[in-house]
Order: structure tokens, then sequence, then C-alpha cells
């Protein structure tokens, strides 16, 4: 097999970010002025996502201050629907990886998957919520927000969808995700937030924008009130500055490694351009002939929920793979083909062989292949040489080292091309 010559390319993208996490959440809340409605001693529930969200843990722990502050006592809730495994054990090591801990946070983290009942919202569909968040004086919805890789509409992934999908544990989970196939999940995520915010206690809503370097750009504290609107308006601004691939034709995707941590799909199916399930087919661009994963994220804890929508892995990927945490999370979203294991080989090679033996006659030359760490991490990307008159043209794109070979390693597997990347 001829390998084809690959470079580094650096894309030019908007650097603006949040310098002071700290001050920047303290100062959200205090705008809020929260001490005309919260009492010491009042219990405050904090939802606490599974994402890998840059300083989540940081985040978390200014608002469990600010609230103490105020004379509240603030506990911690995992509000992540069927994540880590859908045991409350499971959740709170989901949460541990993500840096919030009782002992990092100051406050207790309660964990629990049974949630409480509220009742039938107008569409005729039950409402779920964690019943230890139930049982709270007030609540605080934390979440990014993106694109969804599910559907698209005025909100999509956010706090809405933390109140209606990750607040209502599995149960609540499993109902909506079949329950959009008749009503529209953009419809599920809207009237189940409001109606969750209608009879629940919601204290305010603590929004998080990410810029494509994966660091926090925007921070913005809701009134309840505001949450809907606020989270419309930051998703225009979260999709302008998301991270995306500079080229419209692919033949070869590969993508180092997914994991939950790095997307509900374990890659962003809004960077790979792929993605289809019971509710369409919303594969856009780019337009991809061959995915080829490479490897899951130690943070995800196995769950390769996403591995199905890639036309080749490796065993080692598949041997780490932990079915059950896969294929629950896979279940739950009524999506079981994301869960599905592709065509694997033990090396690199053989699944690049396989992967040029099925994209058409290209010459090696001419394979346009792309080579990413995973779909937060697009500033550098090392591409095919098939690329170089479009690289050439574009003004925001920089070659940032000399064409050479793409490179295996002794066991035949791709040897890293982004190690300065990842440790800068």
């Amino acid at each position: 097999m001829e390998l084809p010559q690959m470079a580094l390319v650096e894309q030019k993208l908007d650097p603006q970010y949040i310098e002071d996490i700290r001050a920047t959440v303290a100062q959200e809340i205090a705008g809020l002025n929260l001490g005309s409605r919260v009492k010491a001693g009042d219990s405050v529930a904090i939802t606490g996502g599974s994402r890998g969200i840059t300083q989540i843990d940081t985040i978390t722990g200014v608002i469990v201050e600010e609230l103490k502050k105020l004379g509240a006592v603030p506990f911690i809730f995992p509000a992540m629907g069927s994540h880590g495994g859908a045991t409350a054990d499971g959740q709170l090591k989901v949460l541990a990886n993500l840096g919030i801990t009782e002992e990092s946070m100051g406050c207790p983290v309660r964990s629990d998957m049974e949630p409480a009942y509220l009742g039938k919202a107008a569409l005729d569909y039950p409402i779920y919520i964690d019943k230890n968040a139930m049982t709270a004086d007030h609540i605080v919805v934390v979440n990014r927000i993106k694109a969804h890789t599910k559907f698209e509409g005025p909100v999509e992934s956010g706090m809405m969808k933390m109140m209606a999908i990750g607040m209502g544990k599995q149960k609540g989970a499993s109902y909506y995700h079949r329950a959009a196939v008749r009503l529209s999940f953009q419809k599920i995520v809207e009237n189940v937030g409001l109606e969750v915010m209608k009879q629940c206690p919601i204290l305010f809503g603590l929004a998080i924008v990410e810029n494509a370097f994966h660091k926090t750009c925007i921070i913005q504290a809701s009134q309840p009130q505001d949450i809907l609107e606020d989270e419309k308006k930051l998703l225009k601004i979260a999709k302008q500055r998301m991270a995306r691939l500079p080229f419209e034709e692919i033949d070869i995707l590969i993508v180092d490694q997914i994991g939950k941590d790095i997307s509900g799909t374990g890659m962003d199916t809004n960077v790979t351009g792929r993605n289809y399930d019971l509710l369409g087919d919303f594969t856009s661009s780019p337009r991809v002939k061959r995915v080829f994963v490479r490897d899951l994220t130690e943070k995800t804890e196995g769950n390769a929920n996403g591995i199905g929508l890639a036309d080749f892995t490796t065993t080692r990927l598949v041997t780490k793979m932990d079915k059950q945490k896969t294929w629950t999370n896979a279940i739950t979203g009524i999506s079981p083909e994301k869960g599905a294991i592709p065509i694997h080989f033990d090396t690199d090679r053989e699944v690049l062989e396989a992967c040029f033996q099925t994209i058409g006659d290209t010459p090696p030359a001419n394979v346009r292949i792309i080579h990413i760490h995973n779909t937060q991490d697009v500033h550098r990307i090392s591409v095919s040489l098939a690329y170089a008159a479009e690289i050439k043209k574009n003004t925001t794109l920089k070659r940032v080292n000399n064409w050479k070979k793409l490179e295996l390693d002794s066991s035949e597997n791709i040897r890293n091309p982004f190690q300065e990347s990842i440790n800068r």
C-alpha cells in the first residue's frame, strides 16, 4: 500500500476567551441580586452534566461558593440522562472524572436514578425530574450552549435540554427520545423545559459558550424567565464560533479519539458531517466517504456511543468498549445504530488498506485524507497532499511543516502527528 504525503495545517480561528473564569462567574451571579429570593438555610440543587466542558469544576465550585455566601446550603446532582451506564455510582464517577466531587466542591453530591413524576404536559407526555433536585428549595441549571448532533432549532443543546433530558434521568431521557419520533426533538426540548421551569423552583441558569479552541468565551447568568430567549441568542453565537473542518470533500477522515466527553455522539457530527438515525438522515457538509476511528478517550470510561457512525475502527477500541454503557446510551437515545460495532482490524495499516479499497479507484497520491485528534481539536489538522492547491488559495489556512509520507510506527499504527500541538 502506497501511503500519501501529509502535512500539518493550522486554521485561523477566533481566539477570544475569558481569562478569569472565577471572577466572571461570580460577577454574573452577583448581577442577579439573589439575596431577595434566597434565604439562609435554603437548599439549592446544582446540575452536574457529563460533557467535557472546559473548567466545569471551577465554574461549579464558584457557584457553590457564591450560594454559601448567601447562607444557602447547596448540593450537586448528576443531570445526564442515561450516561454513566445509567447507574447512580456510574454518574458519580462521570462527575469525579470532571473534577466534581464532594471534597473538591465542598458540598454533597447526591446521585439517584429514580426521578420524581411531575404529571403530564399539554402534549400528554410525562414530566420527570431528579427526585433530589425536586426536594430542594431552588435549582440552578448549568450547561454549555452548542449545536446539537440530532436536530436543528432555535434551542438545541443547552439549559433547556438539560432540564428536559438531563434532569429527567434515564426514565425521562428514554421516554423523550421515543416521543421525539412523533413530536420532534425540538418540540420536546422546548416544551418539557418550559414545563419544568413552570413547576420547579429554578433559581437561575448559567450558560457557557466555548470557542473553536474549546476555551470558554462567554458565561452568562439568566433569570428563569429569560433562559429560553437568552439561549436562543447564545446558540447563534456558539454556531459562529464552533470548530469546523475547512474542506468540503474528504475521502478518508481519521479520528484519533471519540468519547462522551467530546460529544454526545462521541464525535461531533456537526464537524464530521455524518449523522443518521430513526429521526432522519442529517448528513451534511463535509461529505466524507470513509470515517476511521482509532481509539476512545480515557474519560469516556468505555462508552463508545457514536462508533456506529464510523466505517472502520481498531480492535484496541473494541476491546476498550464497555458494551453495557454504550448500548444503554444508544438505546435510550433511540439510536442503536450508533452503538453498532463496525469492521475492525488489529492495526491502523489494515484499516487504511480497507479504506483505500472502498473509496473508488482514486490513485493514492490523490486521496483526500484529513486526520484529526478529535472533533473538539481542529485548530491543527493533518492533511494529504491532494489539498495543497486549496491550502494555497485559502487565507485562513497555514501549512506549518513540510510534506512527508504518512508515518506508521513499529506496530503498524499511525505515528502521532499532533504531539507538539497537544503538548502546547
